[in-house]
């Protein structure tokens, strides 16, 4: 029988996280400083081990190759993860990995092109937080999903810890799974995921289904994320709702 290490986990990031995470259960936020309780913090925690590589390899061997007729975009990182990457046990780092990923793939410079006005700065720093806290989530290769937080329910979430209306968090949600929605920030979003071992998918069609995503590893079945994720989401996204303090926003 395999012991999940539970023991608390503790990162210093390099931006100040906004400290009504702490609304959730299981999560403590001292400005640079976050704390998470994996008992009381997940709703599934089989896995203590993650897929990660170095940031500054990302960026100075991936990030700048162009895809060819030969090699798409996605082997280039599929490539890079298998050459590069390798398994922890160290969540402080996965985080501290994320956190670069997540404040390359939503800097401010992409504001002006977006060509969504009411998506604010402050809108990208949630979403480099949330998104931050969900590479703790994980999917193995058979597509069974042994790691789920609450920020697997982006909208839930943010809706609790940042008091969003539904429609501003579903906006949110689409920025987030929608990669900008064009082919040059899909492009980037494939390259920078591989510091995380794999690549972004996503259990939801749109806002309204709410199935979140996570960094899957190339080649995880998606037939049975799909289902195992249907089987559990209803139950625990009623959950995340429960914790928001002003429950009709």
């Amino acid at each position: 029988m395999t012991t999940i290490d539970t023991t608390a986990i503790t990162v210093e990031l390099p931006e100040a996280f906004d400290p009504r995470w702490s609304r959730l259960p299981g999560i403590q936020v001292d400005g640079r400083r976050i704390t998470i309780d994996p008992a009381e913090y997940f709703f599934r925690f089989e896995s203590s081990t993650w897929l990660v590589a170095d940031w500054e390899l990302v960026k100075s061997q991936l990030l700048d190759v162009d895809e060819t007729t030969e090699s798409a975009v996605e082997q280039l990182a599929l490539d890079f993860i298998k050459q590069h990457s390798e398994s922890t046990s160290d969540a402080a780092r996965v985080l501290a990995t994320a956190y670069e990923v997540y404040a390359y793939l939503f800097r401010d410079e992409h504001l002006a092109g977006l060509g969504l006005p009411q998506i604010t700065a402050d809108h990208l720093r949630m979403l480099r937080e949330a998104a931050t806290l969900m590479a703790l989530n994980k999917v193995e290769l058979d597509g069974h999903i042994s790691n789920v937080g609450p920020c697997w329910f982006f909208p839930a979430a943010t809706s609790v810890v940042f008091d969003l209306d539904d429609e501003t968090g579903g906006m949110l949600d689409e920025v987030y799974h929608g990669g900008w929605f064009n082919e040059h920030r899909r492009i980037e979003s494939i390259k920078a995921h591989a510091a995380l071992g794999g690549r972004l998918v996503h259990g939801c069609q749109s806002v309204p289904d709410q199935s979140g995503g996570v960094v899957a590893p190339y080649g995880a079945s998606m037939a049975n994320f799909r289902d195992d994720l249907a089987a559990f989401k209803a139950g625990w996204i009623e959950q995340v709702y429960a914790h928001r303090v002003n429950p009709a926003a």
